[in-house]
């Protein structure tokens, strides 16, 4: 079987790739856009200033109060946007390792929503220390990066599996929770300190990550909630009538191995919580899933 090009595996990859992958494809290309931006602008000799203020208009967070009001939209686009190479490259390695093993243990629709989840609650919380604390106000602080998303993550994950090992630098032994309590004190200590580091944006980012795992089989946990209201809305937008005479399209057998593994995992996924938790701890979208599967064999 040929192998594919490198179009055609970020495809795949987003098509059916870990969430982790996908993740670290769209900030990537979300750097790589910003990177053709400034050199267009370069090209044609126009002020670099000015292009650094349409991204920072368009992409960032500030946390200048006026700033939000003008451009809430920064909530969300400034957890995918980097501008240096250096930020982007220690991100996407520490999303890597964490993302990967979140994913060993949770479902890649818990790591999607505790990434986007995590960012924005470390934005709020930067916001509201920027307008609340007086030595803090007027700084204008621009909050960019993936950091409080992936704080969110590898907080989760140490906290629910503390003592998981990992090889620091490749060679030490060591457990992963005294790894997330030195990224906490290491935030906590730098709070106040002019470092151009959004440390209120990462510390939001490791209390939703601490939320997250709280009550973790339950339909009271905030994941298995944000999980069925937004498969609520995928169920409206999806109701909608389908178009007559559309072709049928059939699965290659690629295709068909990743979907039977999705739902190997979900299944495996329900049977834990039902072996901790009981039949009656699932959601009415587990019991729907555990009867259509039985119902087809």
């Amino acid at each position: 079987m040929q192998g594919r090009n490198l179009i055609q595996e970020i495809k795949f990859q987003l098509r059916s790739g870990t969430m982790t992958n996908r993740l670290i494809i769209v900030n990537v290309s979300v750097f790589l856009l910003i990177l053709l931006v400034k050199k267009i602008f370069l090209l044609y000799n126009i002020d670099p200033r000015t292009s650094d203020e349409w991204i920072h208009h368009l992409l960032d967070l500030n946390s200048s109060l006026p700033a939000f009001i003008r451009a809430p939209w920064g909530l969300f686009t400034s957890i995918f946007t980097h501008e240096q190479f250096g930020h982007l490259l220690f991100n996407m390695l520490f999303l890597y390792f964490s993302g990967r093993f979140f994913e060993q243990y949770f479902s890649r629709k818990k790591l999607w929503l505790t990434y986007l989840f995590g960012g924005i609650c470390g934005g709020i919380l930067e916001l509201l220390a920027n307008n609340l604390f007086p030595a803090l106000q007027g700084t204008n602080v621009v909050i960019l990066g993936a950091s409080g998303s992936i704080m969110a993550i590898f907080t989760a994950l140490a906290f629910y599996q503390p003592n998981l090992q990992v090889q620091l630098f490749g060679i030490f032994p060591i457990r992963i929770y005294f790894l997330a309590l030195f990224f906490l004190f290491k935030d906590l200590i730098n709070i106040g300190t002019d470092d151009q580091i959004a440390h209120f944006a990462h510390l939001g980012g490791a209390l939703f990550g601490l939320l997250s795992i709280q009550k973790m089989h339950s339909s009271k946990n905030i994941l298995t909630r944000l999980e069925g209201f937004f498969n609520r809305i995928k169920r409206l937008l999806t109701a909608k009538k389908q178009p007559k005479n559309t072709r049928t399209r059939f699965k290659t057998d690629e295709e068909f191995n990743v979907e039977k593994r999705q739902k190997q995992e979900r299944m495996d996924e329900i049977l834990d919580k039902i072996s901790q938790s009981g039949y009656d701890s699932l959601t009415k979208a587990e019991k729907d899933f555990l009867f259509n599967q039985s119902k087809n064999g």
